[in-house]
This record gives structure tokens, C-alpha cells and sequence, in this order.
């Protein structure tokens, strides 16, 4: 009976490693088309995928959440601030929409949606960020910030500088 039990424990543990979403995703090195000189960030909402572009026509690609109907942007911009384990105050667009939200999250709280780092961007309320909620991601679910798995944003936060070129695109 004992056996029975962990082999039925092991199992339903195996399924749950094998279910579980895709927080563990990692950055894949595709081939990208366009004019960008190697070091940009193209961000594609359309399909809710970040490139950090390479040389040689190559980037790393991660999967992102972006904007939600309304609520997305495109043009250029750069790279303004990078920040680990953020507080985050919500814009006041957020604020209007949501008044019971508090003034300030603070980094590290699990209902802080900056995830473990932030990089902002230049010219507006808008940042590259992490998630607490990794079922997020591929979706269209922001107010026009880009949002990505903790793990990814850990690898492009160390990979890009402040000043770096952001390009959006639909």
C-alpha cells in the first residue's frame, strides 16, 4: 500500500514538472529581418516576442506580454534606468482605473507586478519588466509596458546597458 502511494505521489509529481507553465523559458537564437544595428531591442507585439538583435542577422528571442487592446504603443526609444527587485506606483492611469490600488508596491512583495527587475524606458510610464504572474506572458495583458518571465529578464538585464535602443512595432 505504502508503495502504491509513492509510486501515485511520484507520478502525479512527475506530471506537475511536466504541466507546469512556461516559467521556465529561455531566451532562443533565431534568425531577424530589418535594418537593426546588433545591441537593439525590437519588441513585436503582434507577435508577443522580444529580440535582443545580435550580428549576422541573429537574435536572442523571449516571449513577452504586451499591451492590451488600447493600451499598446510603437516607435523608438532607449533604455533610461535599470533596477533590481523595483517598487513599482502604479501610473495614473492604472490608478484611475484601479483607486483601491496602494500609492506604492514594494520590491520584492509578490503583488508587485515588476517582477525581480525593470529596465524604463525613455519618454514615458512604460518599462521592460519581470512578472509574478509568468501566466501572463504571450498575452495581452499590460498597460503598455513589456513584460517577461523573471528568469528572462534576468538574462536581458545583464546583456543590455542604460542607453540601449528600444524599437516597438505592431
Amino acid at each position: 500500500m505504502l508503495k502504491r502511494i509513492a509510486v501515485a505521489l511520484a507520478a502525479t509529481m512527475g506530471l506537475a514538472i511536466v504541466t507546469s507553465p512556461a516559467a521556465q523559458a529561455r531566451p532562443e537564437l533565431v534568425g531577424i529581418h530589418g535594418d537593426y544595428a546588433p545591441g537593439t531591442i525590437v519588441v513585436k507585439t503582434g507577435e508577443r516576442r522580444l529580440y535582443l538583435v545580435l550580428e549576422s542577422g541573429r537574435a536572442m528571442r523571449y516571449p513577452v506580454g504586451v499591451g492590451k487592446a488600447g493600451k499598446q504603443w510603437s516607435g523608438t526609444t532607449k533604455i533610461d534606468g535599470k533596477y533590481l527587485n523595483p517598487a513599482w506606483s502604479p501610473p495614473s492611469e492604472v490608478k484611475r482605473d484601479k483607486p483601491e490600488m496602494p500609492d506604492v508596491i514594494p520590491g520584492g512583495s509578490p503583488r508587485n507586478p515588476m517582477g525581480v527587475a525593470a529596465m524604463t524606458l525613455a519618454g514615458g510610464e512604460y518599462a521592460i519588466h519581470g512578472t509574478n504572474v509568468p501566466n501572463s506572458i504571450g498575452g495581452f495583458v499590460s498597460y503598455g509596458c513589456i513584460r517577461m518571465l523573471n528568469d528572462d529578464i534576468s538574462d536581458l538585464y545583464q546583456r543590455v546597458s542604460v542607453g540601449t535602443t528600444v524599437t516597438v512595432t505592431r
